[in-house]
C-alpha cells in the first residue's frame, strides 16, 4: 500500500501557500496544484472538480487524465462517483471504482486503466463546493491517513475558492458558490421598512485569516490552551451562584460539560492541527465536516446536538482570539440570525441597528413582536442566509415584501432607493391624518390605542395620533437588566411612562413572563410546551410577592391619577380575583401607610385562554375591562404553537371560526354591559381591523406604525355595511375570507394601504 511521502500534509500544505501566492493564472496555478498533490499522495491522477451553476460538477484541473477534458466533463450532482461525493458531502474511497453501480463513464477523460478512486467533498460553512479527488491503477484501499490528508488539502482549497483566490472570476460564468456573489433570499415580511445596511451576524464565524501553520507545535499548545479555557469557562458556568442551576437545566449544561469535553471531537480538532492546519482552521473544518453530515440526516436528536457543538466551536474561536459581536457595529447595522429571544434583541440596542433578518421566527413571536415596537424592519424565515452571509456584506432589507439581498448589483440597491423614497411619501399621507378624529364613514367613533413596553415608544404615541397605550408590556424592563429593577426604579420607570402620557390613558400589563420570555436572572426549569406552562398570572399567583412588589411601584407612580392594571392569562374567574386580592391589599396598605396612591385603580383581565370566554358574564363582574389577547387566543383556538414557522400561518385570523368567535365574545361582553377591547398583531392590519369593526369590537391597541393606515381604513368605511357583510361571512366554511373581505374592500374604495 503506497504511503503517503515523507513530510506528509505539511510538505503539501507548504506547497499548496507557495502556489497560492504565485503571480500567474488561475489555470497555471491549478495545474501547478494536481501535480503536487499527485506526486505528494503517490497518486497517478489527481482533479478537482467545481460547482458551477445548477450544482454542475465541471473539470477545473487533472493530472493525468485527458487535459483536453477540461472545463469539457461536466456532472450533476448525484452523478457518478463525483457526483456522490458531492451529494453526499462525504468522502467515497473505492478499490474498484469501475465495478461500482454509481460510476459514470467519461470517455473523454481516459481514466479507463486507473481502477482505485479516492475522492473528498472541497467543504465550507457546510456547503460543497467541489470535489478533489486521486486514483491509481492498481486495486488498493486508500488508508486514513490518506484520506485524511486529502480531506486537508480540500479544507484549505474550499476557503481559497469561496475567497475566489483560486481562479479569476472572468474565467468562469456565474460560479454558483462564489462568496461575492449577489443573492436573493425571499421571507415573511414581519415588521415593515426598507433599509439598505451593513450585515452583522450574530452568532458570526470568526474569519479565519491564516489557514496552514507556520509553526504546528505552536498551533497545537494553542489548541490545548483553548480546549481547556473552554472546559473551564463551562465548569465556572456550573458552579455560578449566579444561575442557581438545578433540575433539569442543570442537566441541560451538564451534557453541555459532556460535548466541551468529548474526547473525539477534541481528537479530531488536534489531527487537524498535527496535518499542518492552524488552530483556528481546525476549528472549521471539524464543525464544517460535522455540519454538512448532520444536516443531511433526519436525525433531530443530532441536530440538536449539532447546535450544541457549534456553539462550542463558536466559543473555542473566541478563545482562540475572536471579537465580541457587539463591539464596534457600524452605524448602519442589519442583524442576521439564525433565530434570537427577545432580550437578545434588545441587548443591541435600537441606536445601533437599521434592520433584521431571522431565518427562523413565527409572525407573532415576541422576538418579532420587539423588532416591530423597536420600529426595526423585519424580514423572517429566510433559510440559508445565514451560512451565506459575511459580516460587512451589503444588505437590502424590505420588510414590507419579504425580501432579503445579499451584496445587491447597483442597480438593485437604485431600486430600493425608489422604494423608501415611495414609502416616505406614504408615511407623509399617513401624517396628514394623525390628528383627524377615527371615525366611519356612519359616524361611529373608534379608539386607537398604541401597544408599548419601553421608555423609548413613548414618543410615538404623539407621533401616531394615538389615542392612549392599549397595551404596555412591563416584563420588557426586567428583561434588558442583568438583575430584577428595585422598587425605586420600577417606581420612576412607571412615573416616566404615566408623565409622557399625559392625559392619555396607559394601560399596564403586570409581568407576562414564561414561553420565550425569560429573565436573565430568573430561575427556569425547561417544560416540554411553555406555551401552556407556567407563565403570566400562574407564576403571580405562584410567587405573590413578585406581583405586590410590582403593584406597589404601579400604585406609588399613578400617584392621584387613574391607574389600570391588565392581568395577563386568566383562565377562570377564580385567578383574576385571587390577583385582585393581592391589588386591594396593596392599595389597603398604600393606604394605612398614607403613602401615595392612585385617585382611582381599574382592574382588568386579559382573555388569551378560551375558557374565559365561556365565563364573560362573571368575569365582568369582577373586572372593571376585557381585552382580549388575540395572539395567544387563537395560538389555543387553533392547537398552533405561533413561535412554530412550520405551523404559524397554517390558519388565518379571518377564518370564520376566528370571526364567530370574536363576535360571540363581543355579544357576551354587550349583554353583560362590559367594556371590551382587542390587542394583538390583528388589530394593526387594514382588513382585518375592518372586519373586527364589523363585529363591533370599537376599541383596538397595535403597533403605533400601524395606527395610521388603521385610520386611513376606518375613514373610509361604513361599519353598518360591513358588520352585516362579516356576519354574513361568519357563516361560510371556507378556509379563509379573506380574499372576500378583500374584493368587498375594492368595491367600495375602502384604503387598505
Amino acid at each position: 500500500m503506497p504511503p503517503v511521502v515523507a513530510g506528509g500534509p505539511r510538505v503539501l500544505l507548504r506547497r499548496l501557500r507557495e502556489i497560492m501566492a504565485e503571480r500567474s493564472s488561475a489555470q497555471a496555478r491549478l495545474d501547478k496544484l494536481v501535480g503536487v498533490i499527485a506526486a505528494n499522495m503517490v497518486a497517478e491522477v489527481c482533479s478537482i472538480y467545481l460547482r458551477r451553476a445548477g450544482k454542475a460538477l465541471e473539470l477545473f484541473a487533472t493530472e493525468g487524465l485527458n487535459r483536453t477534458a477540461v472545463h469539457r466533463t461536466r456532472l450533476k450532482e448525484g452523478e457518478g462517483l463525483v457526483g456522490l461525493v458531492a451529494e453526499t458531502a462525504d468522502p467515497v474511497n473505492l478499490s474498484d471504482a469501475p465495478a461500482d453501480p454509481h460510476f459514470a463513464y467519461r470517455p473523454e477523460t481516459g481514466e479507463d486503466p486507473y481502477r482505485s478512486f479516492l475522492g473528498v467533498p472541497i467543504l465550507r460553512g457546510g456547503q460543497v463546493y467541489g470535489v478533489l479527488t486521486v486514483q491509481n491503477r492498481a486495486q488498493r484501499q486508500y488508508d486514513e491517513e490518506e484520506v485524511e490528508a486529502l480531506q486537508t488539502v480540500a479544507m484549505v482549497l474550499a476557503e481559497v475558492v469561496a475567497q475566489g483566490g483560486l481562479y479569476d472570476v472572468a474565467e468562469l460564468d456565474e460560479p454558483e458558490l462564489r462568496a461575492d456573489r449577489p443573492r436573493s433570499f425571499s421571507g415573511e415580511g414581519l415588521s415593515e421598512g426598507v433599509v439598505v445596511g451593513r450585515v452583522v451576524l450574530h452568532e458570526p464565524r470568526v474569519k479565519v485569516e491564516r489557514m496552514i501553520a507556520d509553526d504546528p507545535q505552536i498551533e497545537m499548545a494553542r489548541m490545548n490552551g483553548a480546549l481547556n479555557e473552554l472546559g473551564a469557562a463551562v465548569d465556572e458556568m456550573l458552579d455560578s451562584s449566579e444561575l442557581d442551576l438545578s433540575g433539569e437545566s442543570r442537566e441541560v449544561i451538564e451534557a453541555y460539560r459532556l460535548f466541551a469535553l468529548d474526547r473525539g471531537w477534541r481528537e479530531k480538532l488536534r489531527d487537524a492541527v498535527t496535518a499542518g492546519l492552524t488552530a483556528e482552521a481546525a476549528v472549521e473544518r471539524v464543525q464544517d465536516e460535522m455540519r454538512s453530515r448532520v444536516m443531511r440526516t433526519g436525525d433531530h436528536l443530532l441536530r440538536e446536538r449539532l447546535h450544541d457543538f457549534e456553539d462550542l466551536a463558536r466559543r473555542l474561536q473566541r478563545h482562540l482570539g475572536g471579537v465580541d459581536p457587539l463591539s464596534d457595529l457600524p452605524k448602519d447595522s442589519a442583524l442576521v440570525a439564525r433565530a434570537m429571544g427577545p432580550a437578545e434583541l434588545l441587548d443591541y440596542g435600537r441606536d445601533r441597528l437599521t434592520a433584521l433578518v431571522l431565518e427562523d421566527v413565527a409572525t407573532t413571536s415576541h422576538v418579532a413582536i420587539v423588532a416591530r415596537a423597536m420600529g426595526l424592519p423585519l424580514v423572517g424565515n429566510v433559510e440559508g442566509i445565514v451560512d451565506s452571509a459575511r459580516a460587512g456584506d451589503l444588505i437590502v432589507v424590505d420588510g414590507e415584501t419579504g425580501e432579503a439581498h445579499l451584496r445587491p448589483p447597483p442597480e438593485i440597491v437604485t431600486v430600493f432607493h425608489a422604494r423608501r423614497a415611495l414609502r416616505a411619501q406614504r408615511v407623509a399621507q399617513i401624517a396628514e391624518v394623525r390628528d383627524l378624529p377615527a371615525v366611519t364613514k356612519d359616524g361611529v367613533v373608534i379608539r386607537l390605542m398604541m401597544n408599548a413596553g419601553l421608555l423609548i415608544d413613548m414618543p410615538h404615541l404623539r407621533e401616531s395620533g394615538a389615542d392612549g397605550i392599549g397595551l404596555f408590556r412591563t416584563e420588557l424592563q426586567f428583561m434588558v437588566g442583568e438583575s430584577m429593577p428595585r422598587l425605586p426604579d420600577q417606581i420612576a420607570f412607571y412615573r416616566k411612562i404615566i408623565e409622557a402620557a399625559g392625559d392619555k390613558p396607559v394601560v399596564f400589563r403586570t409581568l407576562d413572563l414564561g414561553g420565550d420570555k425569560i429573565l436573565p436572572y430568573g430561575r427556569w426549569e425547561r417544560e416540554e410546551n411553555p406555551a401552556l406552562g407556567w407563565r403570566a398570572i400562574r407564576i403571580a399567583l405562584d410567587r405573590p410577592a413578585l406581583l405586590r412588589y410590582q403593584i406597589r411601584a404601579l400604585l406609588a407612580a399613578a400617584d392621584d391619577r387613574v391607574l389600570r392594571i391588565l392581568l395577563p392569562m386568566i383562565t377562570h374567574v377564580g385567578e383574576f380575583n385571587d390577583a385582585r386580592a393581592l391589588v386591594d391589599r396593596e392599595l389597603e396598605r398604600a393606604r394605612l401607610l398614607a403613602l401615595p396612591q392612585p385617585r382611582q385603580t381599574l382592574v382588568g383581565a386579559m382573555l388569551e385562554v378560551p375558557a374565559l370566554m365561556f365565563m364573560l358574564p362573571q368575569i365582568l363582574r369582577s373586572a372593571d375591562f376585557v381585552s382580549i389577547g388575540s395572539n395567544d387566543l387563537f395560538q389555543f383556538v387553533f392547537a398552533v404553537d405561533r413561535t412554530n414557522p412550520r405551523v404559524a400561518k397554517r390558519y388565518d385570523t379571518l377564518n370564520p371560526a376566528a370571526l364567530t368567535l370574536i363576535r360571540q365574545i363581543v355579544h357576551s361582553a354587550g349583554e353583560s354591559g362590559g367594556e371590551v377591547s382587542l390587542c394583538g398583531e390583528m388589530a394593526g392590519k387594514p382588513l382585518e381591523a375592518m372586519a373586527l369593526i364589523g363585529l363591533g369590537l370599537r376599541t383596538l391597541s397595535m403597533q403605533p406604525a400601524n395606527i395610521g393606515p388603521i385610520k386611513m381604513m376606518i375613514r373610509s368605511v361604513d361599519s353598518r355595511e360591513v358588520g352585516e357583510f362579516v356576519n354574513k361571512l361568519c357563516n361560510r366554511t371556507d378556509h379563509s375570507v379573506r380574499t372576500r373581505l378583500a374584493a368587498f374592500a375594492a368595491e367600495r374604495g375602502i384604503v387598505l394601504k
